[in-house]
């Protein structure tokens, strides 16, 4: 199995709702365990909680979260954001779309100055997320890469 880079995620009682909601944004395949499958609850109230989940997607995306439980201190994530990035417009479009269902838009998806598409939002859970779609190198026509454009010496 390849090394994966993935973002881990802690929430307070609502990490089955935000995997969820995730999981009908990105597709794929979602497991959930609770603390009470692991036999890990140290009170009543634990046992339900998410002690670990993971959405694995056809396209490759990763993502694991859980609950955190009262013994546990936590602080909502303000301090990390999510990037979703590639060339498939199509794609990264609807995961935007999805993305926006009860959030707060902080930067449209539009032209960024660097000639890619890019829109930065918080979503419904309180996670900052990030969508970078690659814009098509062209030339001084409109037409290919630069590297097409140069001449040959």
């Amino acid at each position: 199995m390849p090394t994966i880079l993935n973002p881990y995620l802690s929430f307070k009682d609502n990490a089955r709702d935000a995997m969820n909601f995730y999981q009908s944004v990105l597709g794929g395949d979602l497991t959930v365990s609770t603390f009470d499958d692991f036999h890990a609850a140290q009170d009543e109230a634990e046992g339900p909680l998410v002690m670990h989940s993971m959405l694995t997607t056809p396209s490759g995306i990763t993502l694991m979260a859980s609950d955190t439980p009262e013994r546990m201190e936590y602080r909502p994530g303000t301090n990390f954001s999510i990037s979703l990035s590639g060339d498939d417009e199509e794609e990264l479009r609807g995961y935007w779309d999805k993305l926006t269902d009860g959030a707060t838009i902080t930067m449209p998806l539009e032209k960024a100055m660097w000639g890619d598409t890019f829109g930065m939002l918080v979503d419904k859970f309180g996670i900052s997320w990030l969508v970078n779609i690659a814009g098509q190198p062209q030339d001084q026509s409109g037409e290919g890469s630069p590297a097409e454009a140069t001449p040959q010496v």
